[in-house]
């Protein structure tokens, strides 16, 4: 079974997190879900590095990045992702959307209305918890 490893920004302004919709995808179980933004960790970077680049590519933005919040180990039907997500403060919500359909920004208490890839259910969940 494949293994990935990735990371992913919790972005925060004004109390509202950021959520951001994936394009349509060949699996099915990910396409069109909603996800925080991030991507793979490539050779040789550290977490914060990988996620710095991955804001900076998918949404043209230069966060703070805070702590590791939570690490989430999730096994899809074609491979096991264990992901990494940061608490990120971001002193606007002007984003340019490069990889993603679309986005909101929402309070904690909203995070449940969207359909989340089920890697990311773990971090809603903790999120809502932490309010």
């Amino acid at each position: 079974m494949k293994k990935v490893e990735v990371v992913a920004a919790i972005l925060i302004h004004d109390e509202k997190i950021l959520c951001a919709q994936r394009a349509e995808n060949k699996l099915e179980y990910i396409s069109r879900k909603f996800e925080f933004p991030g991507g793979k960790i490539e050779e040789g970077e550290t977490k914060k590095e990988a996620l710095r680049r991955e804001l900076e590519e998918e949404l043209n933005i230069n966060p703070k990045i805070k702590d590791l919040y939570i690490t989430v180990v999730h096994q899809y039907p074609d491979f096991e992702l264990t992901m990494h997500a940061f608490i990120c403060d971001i002193d606007t919500k002007d984003i340019t959307l490069n990889e993603h359909i679309s986005s909101k920004w929402l309070k904690r208490n909203e995070l449940l209305t969207l359909d989340w890839a089920a890697a990311d259910v773990p971090i809603v969940n903790k999120l809502m918890q932490d309010e």
